[in-house]
């Protein structure tokens, strides 16, 4: 799973180099704005496969997976309701990303539908254990995104095909994750199979937060394109792509993060300090980045994505320290979601909001809109990680008490009482971690 993640990042980084040499700087700008209003829709998706994943391998026996089909059934409905209203407004949704291109736009909300229906088919999958299926589909929904958009483009459907090429590959996948799945599946259960709804409503923090940063992040790639030119867009829109590097590295990080604070958390243990060394790590590798972007910002432009798309390297170390700030916010909203706070989001929505309004005041002089960028993502990450460090330790959780040979308590996670009704009072082993600096196991006399 962790190599085809890897490889999906490069393959995209591939796609963006060789869409933005195809297209040229004016084309690139289009189908970056499309691609950044996809991104943000994708969130409620991603949060889903999550979901069911978790669903699917909770039941034991026949009960596994069984609203999986109609789940799928009725994102399929929704998908075309969906295509039905988005056709007829496809100037409006145009118009609202600042493109030309109708039928691209039209079809950014049937795109994210199909990324729904995807997601659902890999979280079942992974429930049922088949992760190397769900790695294949990621790395095989890269190539088919590459190779259906250049096939598009060679057709001389230009900006809109280029973009095709991402639903297509999603139905692609779709299909044949459906089948391997297929035999997977029970009948679907006449009752006690939890609702789509219910699903992602239990996620409706993370999905909320997650999708507020993802505007943080792609937004001004579609303001960009409405202010500015098509050329200065395109430039823009690259420079964004580079600025971003620094993004995944968080999002990695965050895996680690925030299921470790939630540990940590539930223990009552300061969680504080794995939030310090994952920005430490973040620090370390941005320091050079943005160095780099300072001193050889326009020829590693030119050189990776063409003479007519450099405009913009000005603008990209400010971008750099821009992105590298909200990988910090991204940590930050990790760290509070292990510690399941939500408060911080309404810091998130005023944010997106004010780099919306300030960013389309500004208009079209691309350095001016990278420091105003900058000076919004200091003032975000700057609330949200004095949020986090005020955020201390809780007291722990209720001891739990289970015989020894329960497999579904782990005494490293949990305090366990050895007990038994025949037995005189004894001494047990309480599990309190054992990592770095913190307490290891002991044993407490009865």
């Amino acid at each position: 799973m962790a190599a085809a993640v890897i490889a999906a990042n490069v393959i995209a980084l591939v796609i963006t180099v060789v869409f933005a040499r195809l297209l040229g700087a004016s084309g690139y700008g289009s189908l970056a704005a499309l691609m950044s209003a996809f991104i943000i829709l994708m969130v409620p998706g991603s949060a889903l496969q999550i979901a069911v994943a978790r669903e699917v391998s909770r039941p034991a026996g026949a009960e596994a997976g069984a609203g999986v089909k109609p789940w799928l059934a009725r994102l399929g409905v929704a998908t075309v309701a969906v295509a039905v209203i988005a056709i007829p407004a496809r100037d409006l949704i145009a118009s609202a990303i600042g493109v030309e291109e109708g039928w691209a736009a039209a079809a950014v909300p049937v795109t994210a539908m199909l990324w729904m229906l995807v997601a659902v088919m890999r979280g079942a999958l992974q429930g049922f254990g088949l992760y190397r299926t769900v790695a294949l589909s990621i790395v095989g929904e890269g190539f088919a995104r590459l190779v259906l958009g250049l096939a598009l483009v060679g057709l001389g459907l230009d900006v809109t095909g280029a973009f095709l090429g991402t639903p297509l590959a999603l139905v692609t996948v779709g299909v044949a994750l459906a089948i391997v799945l297929r035999p997977h599946l029970p009948a679907p259960a006449v009752s006690g199979v939890a609702r789509l709804r219910d699903l992602l409503a239990g996620a409706r923090a993370p999905v909320a937060a997650l999708t507020l940063l993802f505007v943080l992040q792609e937004v001004h790639v579609i303001v960009v394109k409405h202010e500015a030119d098509g050329d200065a867009a395109g430039s823009y829109a690259v420079a964004a792509v580079a600025a971003k590097a620094i993004i995944w590295v968080a999002v990695g990080l965050g895996l680690y993060l925030l299921p470790e604070v939630a540990r940590r958390a539930g223990a009552g243990v300061d969680a504080r300090p794995v939030l310090t060394r994952t920005l430490a790590l973040i620090g370390v590798l941005a320091v050079p980045m943005v160095l780099i972007y300072a001193l050889a910002g326009e020829p590693l432009l030119r050189v990776v994505f063409g003479d007519d798309l450099a405009e913009a390297s000005g603008a990209l170390p400010l971008l750099g320290v821009a992105m590298s700030l909200l990988a910090c916010t991204y940590l930050s909203v990790q760290y509070l979601l292990g510690r399941h706070r939500a408060a911080f989001i309404s810091i998130l929505a005023v944010a997106a909001v004010a780099e919306v309004a300030l960013l389309a005041g500004i208009g079209a002089d691309l350095e001016r809109v990278a420091l105003a960028l900058l000076g919004l993502q200091l003032m975000c990450a700057a609330l949200l990680l004095t949020t986090s460090f005020r955020t201390g330790p809780d007291d722990p959780q209720d001891l739990v008490r289970t015989e020894p040979s329960d497999p579904f308590i782990a005494p490293r996670q949990v305090a366990v009482e050895d007990s038994h009704p025949t037995r005189p009072a004894r001494a047990v082993r309480l599990g309190l971690g054992g990592h770095g600096a913190e307490p290891a196991d002991h044993e407490l006399g009865t």
